[in-house]
């Protein structure tokens, strides 16, 4: 299911009452708040594509966030905290018909980059006032956020209850939902990289918006997306070159074709699990047709905002 977006929102009463009624389907669901990488799209200091998107809002995309929904509980949270972060919630709510409370029972955290954390400066006094929102994410990152302002003043003023995650342990955090985080190889400045695996009673996914390579990875993408149904993958970059002035070294991610060219001699039904996305601004699946179809021709999906995966 796709929608039509307007500044970011859902617009007419058609697309929120067909999303409705998945919701009243289906018990559990993921959807897609943001797509791309850490800067947006449009993106600062941008003057090729993402003119388009600053001429027409409906090209913009959301920085990558994923809510997860379940019905049965009438629970929500939040994975990642992007700048984003405060359209996003409305978004959610437009798109779910205000079914849930305002905030998120809780916030999953994969690491400390901007697009990823910064967007709980929004739970601050300065702006909501939050009570004890839930931050769940790897040690390291928790500790960051207390020891360094202003994140510690979020923690002292108690806009958010941090909880420390262990790594490989799942998290039971409803009746039916667990959720499990892992390490990943990233630039870890100020903490570790997570990726997350989300378990509930019908399907299982996999989160791991930033990595460098996965050659890097102690663990096999191919046979740890044998294991869930969908899997959201970075995709910042679709191949080598797109920084013409930057050395692609400098920023290692998988691109897309080396990601694609893993999953070649496996089936179709492996291959439509991967759902790119945190797409960087010179990203031609942003913007380029040809480049979509190349993807989706190769059985591969790619991440659509306001999408429902269920």
């Amino acid at each position: 299911m796709r929608f039509s977006t307007n500044s970011g929102y859902v617009r007419g009463f058609l697309a929120t009452a067909l999303f409705v009624s998945v919701f009243f389907v289906h018990s559990q669901n993921v959807i897609v708040l943001g797509l791309a990488q850490d800067g947006g799209f449009p993106h600062i200091g941008c003057q090729k594509a993402c003119l388009q998107a600053h001429q027409n809002p409906d090209l913009a995309r959301y920085i990558t966030s994923l809510a997860l929904a379940d019905a049965e509980s009438g629970k929500w949270w939040l994975f990642e905290a992007s700048p984003d972060m405060d359209r996003q919630i409305q978004y959610f709510h437009d798109l779910t018909n205000h079914q849930y409370n305002y905030l998120p029972e809780g916030i999953f955290i994969t690491h400390a980059h901007m697009g990823h954390y910064t967007g709980l400066m929004f739970l601050g006094r300065e702006a909501l006032g939050a009570n004890g929102v839930k931050v769940y994410a790897l040690p390291r990152l928790i500790d960051f956020l207390s020891t360094n302002g202003p994140w510690s003043q979020l923690i002292s003023l108690d806009n958010i209850d941090p909880v420390k995650m262990k790594a490989d342990s799942s998290l039971t955090i409803s009746e039916n939902i667990q959720v499990t985080a892992f390490t990943v190889p990233h630039r870890n400045e100020y903490s570790e990289t997570a990726g997350f695996r989300i378990e509930t009673n019908k399907k299982d996914y996999l989160f791991i918006p930033d990595i460098d390579k996965w050659s890097k990875w102690d663990r096999s993408i191919v046979e740890e997306i044998k294991k869930v149904d969908y899997a959201f993958l970075d995709a910042t970059f679709f191949q080598d070159g797109e920084l013409p002035n930057r050395a692609m070294s400098e920023v290692p991610h998988p691109f897309v074709k080396e990601t694609m060219a893993l999953f070649e001699n496996e089936s179709e039904l492996v291959k439509k699990k991967v759902q790119f996305i945190h797409l960087n601004h010179t990203n031609p699946l942003l913007f380029s047709e040809k480049a979509r179809i190349e993807v989706l021709k190769n059985g591969f999906g790619i991440a659509e905002q306001g999408k429902v995966y269920n």
